[in-house]
């Protein structure tokens, strides 16, 4: 907070000052103009050949300090004017040297260098402070900065990452021409969300901001990892004529190079970041460990877990397949069938 320094304290008496028809404006205005002086744009100019000078009429400095002379101050009323100790309580007291304000009250604002410590956990150990227990009487606390950020991020985290699910099913939807198949490759999502929470917790990295961005990041990796294996199966099961299962040992065999050294890459460019090398660790480095520990678990588990799940969807698909192909067949409706072709001997 801004330390106090001796100031003259004007505390207007309402009723005194309606009863004569003076409003507050009109003493902040008497004592503004005598103090400090008119606004700037309100002061009359002094003409020059190149430049214009403000005249700025004020009580001397030796006046100033005279609280006598400032109670003698003129202000304007209803009928005439009245001096100022008519209506208001003038003496010398402390105030804060500067007054901020946020939502037009006013506020005292911590700004802490996190260095290599996350913003949670710092915000939680200033909670946990008494001063911040027992909050006197009229105090509120409120969040602004990185830390009100984070708060309407969490918020709104959920609605993004629905809309992102969204936007990856509908555009695989068009890729595949299929509405089941997408569910098999979203599938590997949440193994890498897994692992992200589990890499956080043995690095002891809180769950905040840039950990969010780093599930974001992960979602487009693992969804692409997943879209090499299952593309492949659907094509060697139609254009080569392979069953489900060798489908997806061969899809597993040929693509877990591909999957692999797409994850590497990624996991080690992610390495130096994680560990804390260049700048704002404490930002960047929950983020990148969220993505390592999701591509870890996501890349061990794709070629088990999405397999697993496209049998699962394809059993699902052929059976209401079936379903619709009898619901769609009206009772008592029989398929046409071709005549045999009789052949006739030679005495016939």
């Amino acid at each position: 907070a801004s330390l106090v320094r001796p100031e003259i304290i004007v505390r207007p008496n309402f009723a005194r000052a309606a009863e004569l028809g003076v409003n507050a404006a009109t003493i902040g205005e008497t004592i503004r103009v005598a103090t400090t002086g008119d606004y700037d744009q309100n002061l009359p100019k002094f003409n020059l050949s190149e430049r214009q000078v403000p005249i700025r009429v004020q009580l001397p400095v030796e006046t100033r300090a005279d609280l006598d002379a400032i109670k003698r101050l003129q202000v304007p009323a209803k009928n005439g004017s009245v001096m100022l100790a008519t209506i208001a309580d003038v003496s010398i007291d402390s105030g804060p040297a500067q007054i901020d304000r946020l939502n037009r009250s006013r506020q005292v604002t911590f700004d802490v260098e996190l260095g290599t410590r996350q913003l949670g956990e710092v915000y939680d150990e200033a909670l946990l402070l008494p001063a911040m227990k027992k909050l006197p009487p009229g105090v509120t606390q409120a969040s602004v900065g990185d830390t009100e950020v984070q708060e309407e991020l969490f918020t709104g985290f959920v609605l993004a990452m629905g809309i992102g699910v969204f936007c990856i099913y509908a555009v695989l939807v068009l890729l595949f021409r299929d509405v089941m198949q997408p569910f098999t490759i979203l599938s590997a999502i949440l193994p890498s969300v897994g692992g992200a929470f589990f890499a956080l917790l043995i690095t002891h990295k809180s769950f905040s901001m840039p950990s969010l961005i780093g599930l974001l990041m992960l979602m487009g990796v693992v969804t692409k990892n997943s879209i090499l294996l299952i593309d492949y199966v659907i094509i060697a099961r139609r254009d080569m004529g392979m069953n489900r299962f060798d489908a997806l040992i061969d899809a597993s065999h040929k693509r877990a190079r591909p999957i692999v050294m797409t994850s590497l890459a990624m996991g080690f460019g992610m390495l130096p970041i994680a560990m804390g090398f260049g700048a704002d660790p404490s930002f960047r480095s929950p983020m990148a460990i969220a993505v390592i520990g999701g591509l870890i678990t996501s890349t061990a588990l794709s070629l088990v877990v999405v397999p697993a799940v496209y049998t699962f969807v394809d059993d699902l698909e052929s059976i209401f397949k079936r379903v619709w192909g009898k619901w769609t067949t009206r009772p008592g409706q029989h398929k046409s069938v071709a005549p045999k072709p009789v052949a006739h001997g030679a005495d016939d």
